[in-house]
């Protein structure tokens, strides 16, 4: 494919809502989109793998590639003073940079054309270069305001009070917001999708009744939840299998909502809802432990402790249910963004890692099931909601943080479908006591003590 390049009369939107600096050759008579065009084919060791559209009207890249619009010098300046995936990450979600298509397909689309091709490595040799480039750009000055969003932690790591700031700092976001986003299971984790057409609210009861019978609750059972969320698996399990259930959560939105509903479903004497840390809670006979997606949030050298906690937490016999994300042996999980953006100090492990620690604490991990496949879906019906109803969204939360879950779920999604990273539940229980024997077959027809 070649780079062609070519100039529009007029200047778009700039980030805002503004306008793009007015129509302007680069240093040389040369258009903005060339000298980017031709800066970046060196950085990227090739031709270019996307469509630039410069915010002098330019164009180049090849016409078939994805569509990159830069709609000010800033979104340069901004990479000057803090390249790589942070400062692209800023300069998308402050409108510095967009794109022209369903942004997940272009950033697979790049990943597929980068492959192969050498690392990005500047060095100091390369500076002279980049900064007379910029200069022509008009792009040379102070470094551009952050956006807003970004988690301001302090405090020794996975500490209690750093922990509930990492915590309050996603989760304390809007409980409208995640409402709407997230439909009538209030559930932000993996659904399970059991029909092809299946929606995702009830692909989230699907994956309710499985945990559930996973862990065998019945009328009466004790299930701690540790990690509640909003208390949908809690309603569930009270609801439809008479469990009485002690829920905990350490943001204080979720632990309002949860209780809220709770009593709003008429099932206050079945669930409790604890506003606590796990490292708070009482060793005690539990007949079944759950913990969706939050075993992520503890921390690698705080993992072996906490799997000794759930050990404490259960019963002999009793059965424990982690659902968690992990990574490829050879990816690295996470990232700049994510750590500054959406998920602070979260640490994710080959899912191999995760059952042995299990076992370590005393655990015998006796089922493993892969849903990545299933994340990849459940993130897409998040981003399709997102995008579906978007002017909705701007009002709740504005439009910084809607580009920042765009960016979010985007990169998410691709994580996912590609394999770097995956979702497991791992059943495990603890030794001793009266404990049946464990048949897969019974998890996916086992009937509820109510409909």
């Amino acid at each position: 494919m070649s780079a062609t390049s070519t100039t529009s009369t007029t200047a778009g939107p700039g980030p805002g809502g503004g306008r793009a600096p007015a129509r302007r050759r680069a240093g040389g008579g040369r258009t903005v989109a060339a000298v980017l065009g031709r800066a970046l084919e060196e950085l990227l060791h090739g031709p270019l793998p996307l469509r630039i559209k410069a915010w002098d009207g330019s164009v180049t890249g090849p016409e078939d590639a994805p569509v990159v619009v830069l709609r000010h010098p800033r979104a340069v300046r901004r990479l000057l003073w803090q390249p790589g995936q942070l400062g692209l990450a800023d300069a998308y979600i402050l409108g510095e940079i967009d794109v022209e298509a369903d942004l997940a397909s272009v950033l697979a689309q790049l990943r597929r054309d980068l492959t192969g091709r050498p690392p990005v490595r500047l060095t100091a040799r390369d500076l002279p270069g980049l900064l007379a480039t910029a200069a022509r750009l008009g792009a040379i000055g102070a470094p551009p305001p952050r956006p807003s969003g970004r988690a301001g932690l302090r405090g020794a790591l996975h500490s209690r009070a750093r922990d509930r700031a990492v915590i309050s700092h996603h989760y304390d976001l809007s409980n409208d917001f995640y409402a709407l986003l997230l439909g009538p299971a209030m559930a932000y984790s993996c659904a399970y999708y059991t029909e092809p057409e299946q929606t995702l609210r009830a692909a989230q009861q699907a994956k309710f009744d499985l945990v559930c019978r996973k862990l065998e609750l019945g009328p009466g059972s004790r299930l701690l939840d540790v990690g509640c969320g909003w208390g949908g698996l809690a309603r569930h399990a009270a609801r439809h299998y008479g469990a009485r259930v002690t829920a905990v959560t350490l943001s204080a939105r979720q632990h309002r909502f949860a209780t809220d509903s709770i009593a709003a479903a008429g099932l206050a004497e079945l669930v409790e809802v604890r506003l606590c840390d796990y490292r708070d809670l009482e060793p005690g006979g539990h007949d079944a432990v759950s913990c969706i997606e939050m075993g992520e949030h503890v921390g690698r050298d705080e993992y072996p402790a906490f799997a000794g906690r759930l050990h404490e937490l259960l019963r002999p016999g009793g059965r424990l249910l982690v659902q968690q994300m992990s990574r490829g042996a050879d990816a690295p999980g996470g990232g700049a963004f994510i750590e500054t953006y959406i998920a602070p100090d979260m640490h994710m492990r080959p899912v191999g890692e995760t059952a042995a620690l299990l076992e370590r604490a005393g655990l015998e991990v006796v089922h493993v099931e892969a849903m990545r496949e299933h994340y990849a879906r459940t993130i897409d019906d998040w981003a399709a909601v997102l995008r579906e109803r978007h002017d909705e969204f701007v009002r709740l939360v504005g439009r910084v943080t809607v580009r920042i879950w765009e960016l979010y779920l985007a990169g998410s999604s691709l994580a996912f479908s590609e394999g770097r990273m995956g979702v497991d539940q791992l059943l495990a229980r603890r030794p001793g006591g009266d404990a049946p024997v464990i048949r897969p077959a019974e998890w996916y027809g086992h009937p509820r003590v109510s409909g």
